[in-house]
């Protein structure tokens, strides 16, 4: 980005259903930017029904207050781009994606584009008058976000995690004390024998705390 000048960058997966944006001071736009931007584009054009955007359990908690402040909803699905469309399909909405950066949009495809997605940024960015950074500014902060994997061997142990009840009691415990303060996602990778442990919170030291936690509770009674 700094040896060519340049405003704003792309970064695709293997086959390019998947993108990332990168703005001129070398920050991450990921999947929610993408989302928040492009919703507040196709909103300004009413052609966004019930000002909805359809997102996973990944979503970032910054993101999704800072939409629900200018009016708007956000539908949040299982983690998977068929989990979203159906959703979209369910809801009526026209757009949604994940923090992955696969982006649907109905009003132009069914499946995931990133070139589709990189153009729009681009176009949208172009048509603001400012340059990216500047509508990352203005857009939302996020809330410090930490993802920890604990390996759980025992199939019948991961895929039933919610029968422990000293950790059903601990994590009602966590987000009892959080409050709207943060979001605690745990759940079974459908992949990989793991335990997956999110939290996020206003600040990192909440944060690390519930996470730190949660995954020592995990690996005690789990693991």
């Amino acid at each position: 980005m700094a040896h060519y000048n340049a405003n704003l960058g792309f970064a695709f997966d293997g086959d390019a259903d998947r993108v990332l944006a990168v703005d001129a001071k070398g920050r991450v736009v990921d999947g929610d930017y993408i989302l928040y931007l492009w919703g507040q584009a196709l909103r300004q054009k009413q052609q966004l029904p019930g000002n909805t955007i359809v997102s996973t359990v990944m979503a970032n908690l910054g993101f999704e207050k800072a939409w629900e402040q200018q009016g708007g909803k956000l539908v949040r699905t299982a983690v998977g781009d068929q989990y979203v469309h159906a959703a979209m399909v369910q809801q009526g909405a026209m757009l949604g994606g994940e923090q992955s950066g696969h982006v649907l949009c109905r009003h132009y495809a069914v499946s995931g584009d990133g070139l589709l997605t990189a153009l729009h940024l681009a176009a949208l960015v172009r048509q603001s008058g400012d340059c990216l950074s500047t509508l990352i500014d203005q857009s939302f902060q996020t809330y410090p976000q930490l993802l920890k994997n604990v390996r759980v061997e025992d199939r019948d142990r991961r895929i039933n995690w919610q029968n422990c009840d000293p950790l059903q009691t601990l994590i009602a415990h966590a987000e009892a004390a959080l409050g709207d303060q943060g979001r605690i996602l745990v759940r079974a990778s459908g992949t990989e024998p793991l335990i997956r442990v999110m939290v996020e919170a206003v600040n990192a030291e909440l944060a690390h705390h519930w996470t730190d936690t949660l995954v020592a509770a995990v690996e005690h009674h789990l693991a």
